[in-house]
């Protein structure tokens, strides 16, 4: 059974309906109240599995008033669960602020994991999954987005975006210009029956798409670009740093420039020694 006063965050499927969970059916049969973002397109869902609930609207313009709303029945020890449109609520959609003002009333969120086309995406990507951003969608307009995608150059790891099909080819165009000419993958139609992961550098890309043809909202993976190599401060600059706090002696000075360069201790102190002697003979 459901709790009472608790916040469901349920993932739903982004195209394959037999993504969605057992436990994800059971939760949604069981609430008190269900707030989706289209009410239309989540009827088709639960009628889909035979769920028959009260449901509520909640996005990005009524998000404050029926957040409200939903608090209100939270307090009144009722349980309610989120979903979103595809995937996982709270993901590039304003459910946060919902979960934010619930867990500042102490009231209890319960997250079911399932469906997320970024981690989907990543996942078959191929490209580097240790370390990754993902940055949602980038501004719609071109100069915000270029601003957006130079924000991002030299961050480490796989960037994840999001984007709109009619603005995919003008992002790439983008992405080559600002980021260079990464090996990228679009992913669309993810876990439908056209699924397609297109893969090369940006041109190549690009060059694959039919304008007319690209449908549905992808899922942009770009691999990381080359990061320049970190600055090491050399043994003699750091030995000189070193020697000039009075409190530190000789040895203490070699024993720490070691560790800092990865030098042995004895060459380290060796250098310090040199280095006292030149400061007496001057």
């Amino acid at each position: 059974m459901t709790q009472a006063a608790t916040l469901y965050i349920i993932a739903t499927p982004i195209g394959n309906l037999e993504d969605m969970t057992y436990r994800a059916v059971r939760i949604l049969g069981e609430v008190d109240l269900i707030a989706a973002e289209d009410t239309r397109h989540s009827l088709k869902l639960l009628n889909h599995f035979g769920i028959s609930k009260p449901l509520t609207s909640y996005f990005d313009h009524n998000q404050q008033l029926k957040g409200e709303r939903i608090l209100n029945a939270l307090r009144q020890g009722k349980s309610v669960a989120l979903i979103s449109d595809a995937g996982t609520p709270c993901v590039s959609d304003p459910g946060y602020q919902l979960v934010r003002d619930a867990v500042a009333e102490q009231i209890r969120v319960i997250p079911l994991p399932g469906s997320c086309a970024a981690i989907t995406a990543l996942s078959a990507s191929g490209l580097p999954s240790d370390t990754f951003t993902f940055a949602g969608f980038p501004p719609s307009r071109q100069g915000k987005r270029r601003t957006f995608l130079t924000g991002m150059a030299t961050l480490p790891g796989t960037l994840i975006l999001y984007e709109a099909p009619h603005r995919l080819l003008q992002t790439l165009q983008d992405v080559k210009e600002l980021l260079g000419e990464r090996h990228i993958i679009v992913a669309r139609e993810l876990t439908k029956i056209y699924e397609e992961f297109i893969r090369g550098t940006v041109s190549e890309v690009m060059r694959s798409l039919d304008p007319e043809a690209i449908r549905g909202e992808v899922a942009l993976l770009i691999a990381p670009g080359e990061q320049p190599e970190p600055e090491h401060e050399s043994l003699e600059s750091v030995l000189a740093r070193l020697m000039a706090d009075p409190t530190l002696s000789l040895r203490d000075c070699a024993r720490e420039a070691a560790t800092i360069t990865g030098i042995s201790r004895s060459e380290a102190y060796q250098e310090a020694l040199r280095l006292k002697n030149n400061r007496v003979s001057a």
